[in-house]
Formats: C-alpha cells, sequence, structure tokens
C-alpha cells in the first residue's frame, strides 16, 4: 500500500490526525501531542517527529503548504493531510484496532536468554523489575482517578486503561515467576543455579554452554543451501 512504510513508527498516526484538523508546523503539532497526552503512547522527540514528518512527506501522505518566519526565529513549513494521507489514517488506525499483532518487547527478548545469567541474580533483578512495575501501576492509578475526578470522558482515557491492565498482569506475572524461582519450582541448567559470571569471557572459538549451543543437522553441517 503507498504510504505504508511511511506510517511504520506509531508517531506517524497522531501526526496525520492532528493535519486532519487543520495544517500544522512540526512545533505545533509536538505542543498538541503533549497537551493531549498523546505521548504517553508513542515516543516523541524533536528528531524523531521531524523524521517522521519527512517519511509522511516523501511517501506523499502530507505535503508542505507554505513557510513562514516570526522574527529571528528560523523557517517554519506548515504541512497539511493529502487524500492518500487521511485514506492511511483511517486505514491503519482500523487495522491497529481490529488485528491483533506480534509486539517485540526488551523484556521479551531478555527473558529468551535468560539462562545465562545466574539463578540468584536473575531473582534479584526480577524483584527490582516486580518493585518498579508496582510503583508504575499506583502512578497509573492516580492519574486514571483524576480523569474520573475531573468528569472527563472514559474514551479519552482508554489508552491509559489499557497501559495500566497490561502492567498490572505483568507485575502479576512477574511476581508468580519470582516465587517460583524462590521456591525452586522454576529450575535453572546444571552448574548455573548459583555461578557468577566470569571476568574473562570465552574466546569466540570456544563453545558455549551447551543449553545455548546450536547443533547442526546431520549431513548439513555447512549451512542450509
Amino acid at each position: 500500500m503507498p504510504g505504508r512504510n511511511a506510517t511504520a513508527n506509531p508517531l506517524a498516526l497522531p501526526v496525520l490526525a492532528l493535519l486532519r484538523q487543520r495544517p500544522m508546523h512540526p512545533y505545533e503539532m509536538a505542543t498538541e501531542i503533549r497537551r493531549r497526552h498523546w505521548h504517553g503512547s508513542v515516543k516523541l522527540t524533536n528528531g524523531t517527529l521531524y523524521a517522521v514528518v519527512g517519511g509522511l512527506v516523501r511517501g506523499g501522505l502530507v505535503v508542505p503548504k507554505e513557510i513562514s518566519r516570526e522574527g529571528r526565529r528560523p523557517e517554519r513549513t506548515t504541512y497539511a493531510l493529502t487524500d492518500a494521507g487521511r485514506a492511511e489514517l483511517f486505514g491503519r488506525l482500523r487495522e491497529m484496532l481490529s488485528q491483533p499483532a506480534k509486539e517485540y518487547t526488551r523484556f521479551a527478548a531478555g527473558l529468551t536468554l535468560v539462562a545465562i545469567l545466574p539463578r540468584n541474580e536473575t531473582l534479584a533483578l526480577l524483584e527490582e523489575r516486580a518493585r518498579l512495575l508496582a510503583a508504575d501501576v499506583d502512578r497509573a492509578q492516580a492519574d486514571l482517578d483524576a480523569h474520573r475526578v475531573a468528569g472527563l470522558p472514559r474514551l479519552f482515557a482508554l489508552d491509559a486503561e489499557h497501559a495500566l491492565v497490561l502492567r498490572r498482569a505483568e507485575l502479576a506475572w512477574v511476581r508468580g515467576l519470582v516465587a517460583g524461582i524462590a521456591d525452586g519450582s522454576v529450575t535453572w541448567p546444571t552448574g548455573r543455579s548459583n555461578a557468577t559470571e566470569p571476568s574473562n569471557p570465552p574466546a569466540d572459538d570456544e563453545p558455549g554452554p551447551p543449553w545455548l549451543t546450536c547443533q547442526a543437522a546431520p549431513g548439513n553441517e555447512g549451512g542450509a543451501t
């Protein structure tokens, strides 16, 4: 689909949504994203925002409308939404809401390799994660409570509710994992339960731990053909 790569960054959709209302320059976009608290769901930095806008221009989803200058300030380019950008906004939004997608998180990547750490160190790290998650849950709940006290519609806090539900679920899971490691029901590879990481790791040509060593299939030592 034309412009699909331009909206790969989640920040692209808030930009398109703002330009659907009226043309804006990036400074206005950043201000509006923060004012509406959308930056809690997308990563917002000046560099990222300008890169996203540039990608949207190359994808034909937005176009420069005018260039202005106020006093000694640098020139500002105001951007407007194209028909293709409007179609991409609604198409991508409908897809995101209806189609579950695999999310690649740092935590999941860390869990993939957790067996190379000693058991006791892993236990301490997960206990610290649980502590920080509990603090996040408390803050998120307080924010939602303030939202409700202010009488704001629930519709505009759904992203915060979703984030809170995920945090609570992760906290419960991490606490259960901590308990399993502590009582021994989650076991470590032989010889690694209380080992410490050597200060001089093995050379690249030395064999690694057996649980991380990939064996080539018989007759395929040279790799796939």
